[in-house]
Order: structure tokens, then C-alpha cells, then sequence
């Protein structure tokens, strides 16, 4: 089989992924929330979305919005998040950017990476992962499957998550930027796993995007 190009395995990517999984969106419930999405990207560090969903449906029930989680104490955040992992951090963070949002930004997101950045807590995929779905921006959200999948489609061979957006920002469109990304999620979990990927029934394995060889058993 000829080897493809990056440009040829994405255009094959985006069509065979949307076929695969054709309303994926974000795992983290948000309900159109950028302030929600915010915080529970935030909680989602090292922990499972489905958790976060969990936990974040106590947080959001004492703390609705982005003033009364600002004047909440660390402590009363803690208790709450704490089955998310790192609670303290977390909690700091989430309390911090709340208050920083009231500062500096009228109590509102702000769309501009520059501006996303300068939140406590929030690094580039948080920031991408905002401009993507709050904002219809683009974003590549260079999360664990996406680095994974990126590396074994042999569209970047690192593994440091802005060598990963770098090299997929170019020559995936802007407009299916958030929705590719999702479906990197969808397919890291059910097929290409980081543990005993399912190599043998891979919907895209004679397509001749994927470059990684299963090692034996």
C-alpha cells in the first residue's frame, strides 16, 4: 500500500472517525457552560470524566456560578472535590480563577489564549479545549489519546503535548479541530488502547493510516 501523507491520513481520518462515532462530543457535561467547563476541566486532571460529572453535579449544586464559587473557602471546595484527586490544588485553583474571572474579566470566559492561560490552573489543553467547544475557535486538545493515536498514526513521533498540537494544528481545518479531537477520545477507548490494543478488529487497519505494529504477546 503507498504510504500516505499527513494530509492524506487526516482526510481519511475524518471521514472514517465520523463514520465510526458520528455525534461525538465532550465527555465532561458542561451544558453549554464555558464557566462549567472550565472547572470541570480542571477537576479532570488524572481523574475520569465520569467522576468529574459526578462530583461536579454536588459542586455546581452549592456553588451555581462563578461568585458564589468565589467566595466559597478553599476548605468548603475541598470537601466536594476531594474524590477527584489533588483536591487541594484543585480547589485552590478553581477558587482562585473564579475570583480571577470576577477581577479581570467581568466574571466571564475569556476566548483569547493568552488571556486562558494567565487562569491558575489552566495550561494549553484546558485553553484549546475552552476555544474549541465554548467558543467554535479550533483548539487541538493534546490529551493522553490524542498523543498516543498521533504517534502511532506517525503524524508526530513525540510525545510532549505541544509538539503534538503543532504538528496537527496545520493540516486539520480549524472548524473540525474540537470535533477530531473527541473522537480521538472515543477511539483511544474502545480501540486503540494504550494497554492490548484492538489491532485485529481496527476499523482503519487497511486504510493504511496506522503505522504502529502490535508486538507479540
Amino acid at each position: 500500500m503507498k504510504k500516505l501523507s499527513p494530509k492524506q491520513k487526516i482526510k481519511v481520518l475524518t471521514e472514517k472517525l465520523w463514520e465510526i462515532y458520528p455525534e461525538a462530543t465532550c465527555s465532561l457535561d458542561f451544558e453549554g457552560d464555558p464557566y462549567k467547563l472550565l472547572v470541570m476541566s480542571r477537576l479532570s486532571a488524572q481523574c475520569t470524566d465520569a467522576r468529574v460529572n459526578i462530583v461536579s453535579k454536588e459542586l455546581f449544586e452549592k456553588f451555581p456560578d462563578v461568585h458564589s464559587m468565589a467566595k466559597a473557602s478553599y476548605e468548603e471546595i475541598e470537601n466536594v472535590v476531594k474524590p477527584c484527586g489533588l483536591f487541594r490544588t484543585k480547589a485552590k485553583s478553581i477558587k482562585d480563577m473564579s475570583q480571577m474571572l470576577i477581577d479581570r474579566f467581568d466574571g466571564k470566559v475569556p476566548q483569547e489564549m493568552d488571556e486562558l492561560l494567565s487562569l491558575p490552573g489552566v495550561g494549553r489543553k484546558i485553553a484549546n479545549l475552552m476555544r474549541g467547544d465554548c467558543f467554535g475557535i479550533g483548539g487541538i486538545v493534546s490529551d493522553t489519546h490524542c498523543i498516543r493515536l498521533t504517534n502511532r498514526f506517525g503524524l508526530c513521533k513525540k510525545k510532549d503535548p505541544l509538539a503534538v498540537e503543532k504538528a496537527l494544528e496545520p493540516i486539520i481545518p480549524k472548524e473540525l479541530q474540537s470535533a477530531y479531537c473527541h473522537r480521538m477520545v472515543y477511539f483511544g477507548r474502545e480501540y486503540c488502547k494504550a494497554q492490548n490494543p484492538r489491532c485485529s478488529e481496527c476499523p482503519l487497519k487497511d486504510t493504511g493510516v496506522c503505522e504502529y505494529i502490535k508486538r507479540p504477546e
